[in-house]
């Protein structure tokens, strides 16, 4: 048997993907045809995690998707299910065709005599690091079915973690679209039009219109170099940003700018701490937890305190010494870890910073956006108006002209 991705129209005309395991991909266009489904592409895909993906559109698996799978494969194992029988049972109603496929392929592997942890770390675009390694400790622990909801619980979190993130990215990105093309049609269409009905007229304009036309017709005619100049600007960006210096640099800066900073610090500590509990539940040493913890963030002078304080742990240092030593973990979690060390209930402990700072990041967002929108408000209402203002003076001129 061999493993086809598939794509399909329907008799709606809707397209779908799928996947399919058969003897041919002739077997799977006649399955397809008994359906009622009109074939479009069916692919061969090996189950080799150094294949490249096709082009049917394989995404990595979402937080949501991964909880579910948690949680769903933990019931059926307590249920008393064959490991290799739940997973292939669940890819069967995955939509996601690389995690669909990295899952039958697991499942083929696990039949092979493999343990899952060993199986699923060859698709590490599907199963992090973080993934592999709670699973393997809890396969030389016994708890499986206890570390999977352990992990269905982390990633469920995760997804409404990052839900609340796109959810406070959504306005800004809403209001500088809107002001984007709302310059675009007054610089295309408004504008030109007005010009036309000043030449008609043939007065001459008021001052503040004059300066207003001119600053128009600046950038009309320097559009093009304008635009070159910022495709320039983000060129010059992107190489900067990929020097060890610039990135450092910047991420830096991308700390230390006021509420913004703030919120990106309080989201990795949120993540941070979270992520430590569910590996320390899980039965992971404390140092692997770190090299783990380091991987998750693009941030450099993140990583680098995250390495800093698995070097300091190596060397000896308590795992509260170890991050207080460098000097980004705020007070509040250095204190919280120490008590958690102390007391033997560091994962319990580090769960609870967690949503300290989880609830704290959304007071940190919910200031921001009721910030942000008055000043938005502002900086458009005062756009609008000296376009209005430079616009119709004119007219108004010419009307109290009439009436003189």
């Amino acid at each position: 048997m061999n493993n086809f991705a598939y794509r399909v129209r329907d008799l709606a005309g809707e397209e779908k993907t799928g996947y399919r395991r058969a003897a041919s991909g002739e077997e799977v266009y006649a399955w397809l045809h008994n359906k009622g489904l009109i074939p479009i592409e069916v692919i061969p895909v090996t189950s080799s995690p150094e294949t490249k993906d096709s082009n049917l559109g394989y995404k990595e698996p979402k937080y949501a998707e991964l909880a579910a799978f948690c949680w769903q494969l933990a019931t059926m194992l307590d249920g008393g299910v064959l490991i290799t029988t739940a997973i292939e049972t669940i890819a069967e109603d995955i939509e996601n065709l690389r995690f669909r496929h990295a899952l039958l392929s697991v499942g083929e592997s696990i039949k092979k005599g493999e343990s899952l942890s060993s199986s699923i770390s060859r698709f590490p675009k599907v199963f992090n690091n973080l993934f592999c390694t709670t699973i393997l400790a809890g396969e030389t622990s016994g708890s499986l079915p206890l570390v999977l909801r352990r992990l269905g619980d982390y990633y469920t979190r995760r997804d409404k973690f990052a839900k609340k993130i796109q959810t406070a990215l959504a306005y800004p990105v809403f209001v500088v679209s809107f002001v984007f093309v709302l310059l675009i049609i007054m610089m295309v269409l408004i504008i030109p039009r007005f010009r036309m009905i000043f030449e008609q007229m043939g007065n001459k304009l008021p001052a503040f219109t004059q300066g207003f036309m001119h600053f128009y017709d600046v950038v009309a005619s320097h559009s093009l170099l304008i635009i070159i100049s910022m495709v320039s600007f983000v060129v010059l960006f992107i190489i900067y940003n990929k020097t060890q210096e610039g990135h450092t640099k910047l991420c830096r800066l991308a700390l230390s700018v006021p509420l913004v900073g703030k919120i990106a610090s309080q989201a990795f500590i949120a993540t941070f701490c979270r992520t430590m509990a569910t590996l320390l539940s899980a039965g992971v040493s404390i140092i692997e937890s770190f090299d783990i913890l380091s991987e998750m963030t693009n941030n450099v002078v993140i990583r680098n305190a995250v390495v800093h304080s698995k070097e300091n742990l190596i060397e000896g240092s308590g795992v509260s010494t170890a991050m207080v030593e460098t000097g980004f973990f705020p007070s509040m979690v250095t204190r919280m870890v120490q008590v958690g060390e102390r007391s033997g209930t560091l994962p319990v402990v580090l769960e609870r910073a967690s949503d300290y700072y989880e609830t704290k990041m959304d007071t940190t967002i919910t200031t921001l956006l009721n910030l942000l929108g008055p000043i938005v408000i502002v900086i458009v209402g005062v756009g609008v108006l000296v376009v209005v203002v430079a616009l119709y003076l004119p007219i108004f001129s010419m009307s109290d002209s009439a009436f003189a």
